[in-house]
């Protein structure tokens, strides 16, 4: 393998083998010592039904020699995320299918030695299990399940700090290992200590810490044992999760689609013809939807066949999206995602997990911005040419975008009384910057004064 293609994706840092792309092609090298229980898993029918299910990611055998390293290759999830970019709803999905499959595991004599959320792609609105080197042979001796204490500091304990805290899930990227029980004590009152979750979570465990300082030697158990054990202890660890569901509220975005005042129903239906009549007839196959909020024109562009994925900054928003899409089976994959302020590259040398721009560059043959060019060029005060430029590196082809100008009652408010300075932000000037990277194919126009434009890139 050219060493000059080879790139760390993340799991470099696994002392049985390590993940690299070459082209497009995702590969996974397994080192000797670890080849043949490798293989042994991965052709186990358990194994083979989740791929099939496609519960845990198809993979195929490229080499296998005595002796020699195991080489697969896996199919490519087309757009991978990384938990900071979930919504609560992603994080639970995340967490039950790895109970799921570590209970269905320990049926067939297998137990998940490892449960991290990095273990986690996304297809479209499902969980796909990634890491093919995290399951292994149990211990029938052994009531105790190793990966639990990082399900509960990689899963449960963010879980916990969102929903009782109000900490961002977004926090964990600089927390690879998740939280220690002790990062959250100091801001839970006594009381709250004692109830449930905090009291499994941090409290016992704090304490358990304490009076645990001498070494304890593995305890054995009869196998009947061990299974009743495993068991009842991954049903108590479903019940945390349970009680980590965060309820449902209403946030400045998520019911925009409904208090919109600045559009009339007809104004509504318009935009919606104008978006299914364009996709309809350029037929992209991927489409990036920018300020897609919960999806209205995110699901026309799945109807139409393409595979879409969502960015909103907005979580419940983009929560509501993920459970409509799931819900309805489409090809939608909504992530909590900032255009103007894109998820940078994080890691050894900044190589493990790859920036936004980076996984998205060159990658959807269709990016729609619907009504949010004004809140690009307002709020973020980035200037209308480097939103065209960073579009045009994103899209292959064509491009689906809404222009807003002054006079626009949610473009003047945004402007806090400081309109002249947005004065020169006219029609003529839109057509005029994005002419140097994009060639209009239609506009349309709406009654609120808003138009619709189709263009397509220039080489």
């Amino acid at each position: 393998m050219n060493s000059k293609t080879s790139i760390p994706e993340g799991t470099f840092r696994d002392p049985e083998g390590r993940l690299f792309r070459d082209g497009d092609r995702i590969l996974r090298e397994i080192y000797p010592q670890s080849a043949s229980t490798v293989l042994e898993w991965l052709q186990s029918p358990l194994a083979r039904r989740w791929m099939e299910q496609r519960r845990m990611v198809p993979t195929t055998i490229l080499a296998s020699e005595p002796g020699h390293p195991l080489l697969l290759e896996h199919e490519r999830i087309f757009f991978p995320s990384y938990p900071w970019e979930w919504t609560p709803g992603q994080w639970i999905e995340a967490a039950s299918l790895t109970l799921d499959l570590c209970e269905e595991a320990l049926e067939e004599g297998y137990i998940l030695k490892d449960a991290t959320p990095l273990n986690i792609l996304f297809s479209g609105p499902r969980a796909v299990f990634v890491d093919v080197l995290s399951f292994e042979r149990c211990d029938p001796q052994s009531p105790l399940w190793i990966a639990n204490a990082q399900f509960v500091r990689t899963l449960l304990l963010p879980l916990a700090a969102f929903v009782h805290l109000g900490w961002p899930l977004a926090a964990t990227q600089q927390r690879r290992d998740g939280y220690e029980p002790a990062d959250l004590a100091p801001f839970l009152s006594f009381v709250r200590r004692w109830r449930r979750p905090f009291r499994s979570l941090v409290t016992l465990p704090l304490f358990l810490e304490k009076i645990s300082s001498a070494k304890v030697r593995p305890l054995k158990v009869s196998e009947e044992v061990c299974v009743f054990a495993l068991r009842r202890l991954l049903r108590s660890t479903r019940g945390l999760l349970r009680s980590l569901v965060p309820s449902r509220h209403a946030s400045r975005w998520s019911s925009y689609s409904e208090t919109a005042d600045h559009y009339e129903p007809s104004d509504h239906a318009a935009k919606r013809a104008f978006v299914r009549k364009t996709l309809g007839a350029i037929r992209p196959a991927r489409v990036l939807d920018v300020g897609a909020n919960t999806g209205a024109y995110g699901r026309i562009a799945a109807e139409c066949g393409a595979e879409v994925i969502a960015w909103d900054t907005d979580v419940q928003a983009t929560d509501i999206h993920w459970h409509a899409a799931r819900g309805a089976g489409l090809p939608i994959l909504p992530l909590v995602a900032d255009f103007a302020r894109p998820t940078p590259a994080v890691g050894w040398q900044n190589r493990e997990s790859a920036g936004l721009l980076d996984r998205a560059r060159g990658r959807f043959d269709c990016v729609m911005m619907l009504g949010i060019l004004h809140h690009l060029q307002v709020s973020e005060q980035i200037p209308l040419s480097a939103i065209c430029e960073q579009l045009w590196e994103i899209s292959t082809r064509w491009a689906i975008v809404e222009w807003i100008q002054m006079g626009d009652s949610q473009f003047d408010e945004m402007c806090r009384g400081r309109q002249k300075l947005y004065s020169h932000l006219t029609e003529e000037y839109f057509v005029q910057t994005l002419s140097k990277r994009f060639a209009v194919r239609d506009r349309h126009q709406l009654h609120n004064g808003r138009s619709l434009w189709l263009v397509e890139r220039i080489s």
